[in-house]
């Protein structure tokens, strides 16, 4: 005859206070135990290894995305200095450059143009 508590198999689940949790009740007379252990313990290596590797890989992206906030930092304060220095030489020079530039701009757009309409036939 099955115990009471125990129930008829190596196992028995039994409700619980809330429904997160569950509790089993583990018979020591059926089923055995060490090799059910065993594979708990290979399962929870296994686990472990993941997060670890999981935890490394969030690391190095940690270390790249700081990286690369940095790097930008860098290439925002140059473009700035750049352009702060570009504002001063057209205001020195005049603004004769920048209607030479606009004008270089449209000759390439122009050639461009021209190229493309001939080399479609």
């Amino acid at each position: 005859m099955a115990h009471p508590m125990y129930g008829s198999g190596p196992l028995r689940s039994r409700n619980a206070a809330s429904s997160d949790e569950i509790q089993l009740r583990i018979d020591p007379v059926h089923g055995d135990l060490d090799e059910e252990i065993d594979g708990l313990h290979s399962r929870v290596r296994m686990l472990k290894g993941v997060a670890q590797e999981i935890n490394s890989e969030a690391k190095f992206q940690n270390d790249f995305l700081h990286e690369l906030q940095m790097t930008l930092a860098k290439a925002q304060a140059g473009v700035k200095n750049n352009m702060r220095r570009l504002n001063k030489s057209i205001i020195q020079q005049g603004s004769n450059h920048v209607l030479y530039v606009v004008l270089f701009a449209l000759f390439c757009f122009f050639i461009v143009y021209l190229l493309s309409k001939f080399s479609r036939r």
